[in-house]
Order: structure tokens, then sequence, then C-alpha cells
């Protein structure tokens, strides 16, 4: 079972991410703090540690989780098109799968080549809509559907 392994917000555009160890989630502003909450489609992003490793690897060098500016950072899962319209459950909270999260050119501009090293096998995470409410934490475990 996948489990939550960091979480991180940013409340405007091209700002530094912003660790947190808990997160409030709404239906209507997605991760409270994060400016792309109220974004349908990709409200909130779940990135997959060992693809971001994978990543990093490509581009010979350690970068930080937080350079993909995703929301989440979880671990023991690899994602593909078949996560499309599943439903994650972590705790009370359940997200729906609306897409791959395509690397941005903010990826370059933090470290060349990283556009290209997340492109490939959905590397740069996926997107998802709040269906129902609630708490998340750092450990908690995440079910797909």
């Amino acid at each position: 079972m996948s489990s939550i392994r960091a979480i991180a917000i940013k409340n405007r555009p091209r700002v530094a991410m912003q660790v947190i160890d808990s997160a409030q989630i709404t239906v209507a502003n997605g991760i409270l703090g994060d400016f792309r909450g109220t974004q349908q489609g990709r409200q909130i992003t779940i990135l997959s540690e060992s693809a971001w490793h994978k990543a990093c690897t490509e581009v010979d060098t350690d970068l930080a989780w937080t350079t993909r500016r995703a929301n989440l950072l979880v671990d023991k899962v690899e994602f593909d098109s078949s996560y499309v319209g599943k439903t994650v459950r972590i705790g009370a909270v359940e997200l729906m799968v609306t897409s791959e999260t395509y690397p941005c050119s903010l990826m370059d501009a933090q470290h060349q080549g990283l556009t290209t090293a997340l492109t490939p096998d959905w590397r740069g995470g996926i997107c998802c809509n709040v269906i129902k409410p609630g708490e998340i934490k750092i450990g908690d475990q995440i079910e797909f559907d």
C-alpha cells in the first residue's frame, strides 16, 4: 500500500513550494493554501517517489522533490494511463484522477533536461479533483480503486 511521503503547497504562481506536515482538503479549494486548488481538472497533483528518482537519475543530479511543484509525494506506486478515472482514498478524503501532469517549461528553468526526463511513463505525476473533503497528513495510507 502506498503512503504520503510529503505534502507541499504554493500560495501563488512561481513561488517556492512550502512543505507542510498536514493539509485540509476541500471540494471548492483543493488543498487549503494552494493557489491551484480551485482549478478543475488539477486541484491536487501527486508525484510518484520512484518516478521522481528516475527523472533525477536521467538528469544526473539529486533534486528536491518540490522542484517538480507537485502537492503530494507518494511511495510504492508508478502511474500510467490506467489510473485515469480511479478514486484515490486517503482516510476520509477521496480524489478522482483526471489526467497525467505534464511537465512545464519551469522544469528546464530549474534544471536543464528535467522536462524531457519527466515526460516518459507518467513521471510528471497525476492530476486529481477532490470528491470528498477531509484532512491528510504525512504517513497516511493511500488506496487506488
